[in-house]
């Protein structure tokens, strides 16, 4: 097993890895940008490393930067995360020539599964079900609209490097297509530097199902069963659970089989998602995502078994040890994305700085996150500022467990998400099971009474303790304030890390 590894992310997947890698005796090595100097994943790693720069393209993009850190640190592998370099072939093939382990796939299988075109024709080689389309790149509007009349309306016009619902457009008649095409191209050469389009059916009232895999470097590979993903806005996702509660015991079967297929035919290894769309109860293939996904602890919380330490285990070259007939699903788990936006003025971002934290807790309640007081949330960085997730012996029992912590949450200083999951929660379909990937965007938000009254005790009691402390003694604010203490912890603990030494 490793002895040190560096994390080449941020925020609360790289907290996540430290505290897995800490349960497991391994040291770990932070790396931050000039906005991260106070981030709490420099704070916890046994060393943070200052790569410079505010954006992403100055930090935690900057390959060169990241390796040299790891060379310097002493690490001996690297974990990406999600995001950033994660799914980036050229990075991963980097990083094992400069004699480091990668902690994630193959760089064959990522350049595999990572273009949708170059991936749909393996897939239909492997006999995975796809969505119907095209295997072949479209060059301009015209030749969309005669493989569009082969396809049949409505067409999904997606980017071939794409990801994160960006270069998507729907187009249900030929007048559409010319408009579509070019904005989709655009937004896929700004995100991915990579305008290639393909074509695919675009299904109605799908469900949006993925499966967990994990393989190991001697042929061995087991799935954790389905999560639902069907909960999302602009192809983002905001509410997961898992298990689906359209997937009996045959069906989930009959996946994983087609995920463990996909997997074993381009050589997986390392944890990875087969994702699919689900509708008229049957499946299709439509991407598999190359590392860990956002949404994994769903499916910890239900297997009982800690993904990230799996990772490790695989990329030290060790076996699985297991099969599938040891992986065991018990109970359902919910997760929210508390991101930073403002459902009710269409899930725009929100800046501002964290005043006040207050987090839920209670039995079976987790939160991921690298939140605190001060945090300043700008739009440097993916909005997503933690995850609340939840278990409960069945689904009943974890939607009302998820309304009552979210109802307990509270951000102060930005807008999030809570608001718009709770009034999914509460909306008798979603309880019923009845919904499908277009469902928020088919409601009318308002902010749930209760949740919004929650907000506004908790923001009257900040402003009555902060008018307490302004009220006693410079000194004894000083003496009682965790915040001044922590703030000069933190500046000697970044002052040694800077030197490369532990914190």
């Amino acid at each position: 097993m490793f002895n040190r590894i560096l994390i080449a992310n941020r925020g609360e997947i790289a907290l996540r890895v430290i505290r897995t890698a800490r349960e497991m005796g391994i040291e770990c090595v932070a790396i931050y940008s000039e906005k991260d100097k106070k981030a709490l994943h420099t704070r916890m790693a046994h060393v943070a490393v200052p790569l410079g720069g505010s954006s992403p393209a100055e930090s935690y993009l900057d390959a060169e930067k990241v390796i040299a850190a790891a060379l310097e640190t002493g690490a001996e592998a690297i974990h990406p995360g999600y995001g950033f370099l994660s799914e980036n072939a050229t990075f991963a093939r980097r990083v094992t020539e400069a004699g480091l382990a990668w902690i994630g796939p193959p760089p064959d299988a990522i350049e595999v599964m990572g273009d949708k075109i170059i991936s749909r024709r393996a897939m239909k080689k492997a006999g995975v079900p796809c969505v119907p389309g095209l295997v072949d790149p479209v060059d301009d509007p015209a030749a969309a609209v005669e493989a569009a009349e082969g396809i049949g309306y409505p067409i999904a016009i997606k980017a071939a490097a794409g990801g994160g619902g960006k270069g998507i457009r729907i187009v249900h008649e030929a007048a559409e297509m010319a408009s579509a095409f070019r904005t989709a191209s655009g937004e896929a050469v700004s995100a991915f530097g990579d305008g290639r389009l393909y074509l695919e059916r675009y299904l109605d009232r799908p469900r949006h199902i993925e499966v967990q895999v994990m393989f190991d470097k001697h042929g061995g590979g087991v799935h954790f069963g389905e999560r639902e993903c069907s909960i999302q806005r602009r192809h983002q996702k905001l509410i997961e659970e898992c298990p689906s509660v359209v997937i009996d015991e045959r069906l989930r079967g009959k996946m994983g089989e087609v995920a463990l297929r996909a997997g074993h035919y381009v050589n997986y290894e390392g944890a990875g998602t087969v994702e699919f769309l689900w509708a008229d109860g049957e499946f299709h293939f439509l991407e598999m995502n190359t590392r860990l996904q956002v949404e994994h602890p769903v499916t910890e919380m239900v297997t009982g078994v800690d993904l990230v330490r799996e990772q490790l285990r695989v990329a030290a070259n060790e076996p699985l040890g297991y099969g599938q007939e040891h992986i065991r699903m018990n109970g359902h788990s919910i997760e929210v994305r508390i991101n930073a936006e403002d459902p009710l003025a269409g899930f725009l971002p929100s800046v501002g700085t964290l005043h006040n934290l207050r987090a839920p807790g209670g039995p079976w309640v987790r939160l991921d996150t690298a939140m605190y007081r001060g945090m300043e949330v700008g739009l440097d960085y993916d909005p997503m500022l933690g995850k609340l997730i939840v278990w409960g012996a069945n689904r009943e029992q974890a939607i009302e467990r998820m309304k009552r912590a979210l109802a307990e949450l509270n951000v102060g200083g930005v807008r999030t998400g809570a608001p718009a999951a709770l009034a999914v929660l509460e909306h008798p379909d979603f309880v019923a099971g009845d919904f499908d990937t277009h469902f928020l965007e088919s409601m009318e938000l308002a902010p749930p009474e209760e949740y919004e009254g929650l907000v506004a005790a908790a923001a009257a009691i900040f402003r009555h303790n902060q008018a307490r402390r302004r009220a006693l003694e410079p000194r004894a604010s000083e003496r009682a304030g965790w915040v001044a203490r922590g703030r000069a912890d933190f500046t000697n603990h970044s002052r040694r890390a800077t030197n490369g030494g532990g914190a």
